[in-house]
């Protein structure tokens, strides 16, 4: 495996996910069909998000280092049930996590902000690491909130949207 850089990687990481899904960038051929696939490059640096599916949709993001991958996460969720037939609806709360997702840290480049979040009343989102947080080896639970009334949403009330991610290096033998 070729060495890596982890403050590389996380920078690297930050700017490829403001680039993609979260900043509406544009899809590429899609190495599988019937997936979505967004994809950014830097130098040695790939990274590739690909997903399948609207109101629950499961993908992988990969990261290739000189072309070799060397780190990865998965991630599956996606709406309530109940909201699942709801487009209208369901678009708003993705445009939603998409403007949560450009505010990914630095230290936890995985998803969205770690604790809570919000940009407009009503609407909270929520990522929480639950397990290890290291770049290395993670593991998390990120979920969207609602209140039609425009109160803020109480933790403990039922959310919208979750989703669960997991990921780190890629360690060949």
């Amino acid at each position: 495996m070729k060495m890596i850089n982890l403050g590389e990687l996380r920078k690297f990481l930050v700017k490829a996910k403001k680039d993609t899904y979260a900043g509406d960038g544009e899809e590429v051929t899609p190495q599988r069909p019937g997936f979505r696939e967004l994809e950014f490059e830097e130098g040695d640096w790939n990274y590739r998000d690909s997903y399948v599916g609207f109101f629950m949709a499961p993908g992988q993001e990969v990261v290739r280092y000189q072309g070799e991958p060397v780190w990865t996460m998965a991630y599956s969720g996606g709406m309530k049930p109940v909201l699942r037939d709801n487009f209208d609806f369901s678009k708003e709360t993705f445009e939603f996590l998409k403007r949560a997702l450009l505010h990914i840290p630095e230290n936890a480049p995985y998803r969205g902000p770690l604790g809570e979040w919000s940009d407009r009343k009503g609407w909270l989102y929520e990522n929480d690491i639950v397990d290890v947080n290291d770049i290395t080896d993670f593991r998390g639970f990120e979920s969207i909130w609602f209140t039609p009334d425009g109160e803020s949403p109480e933790i403990g009330q039922e959310a919208v949207f979750h989703q669960t991610y997991m990921g780190g290096l890629v360690l060949p033998k």
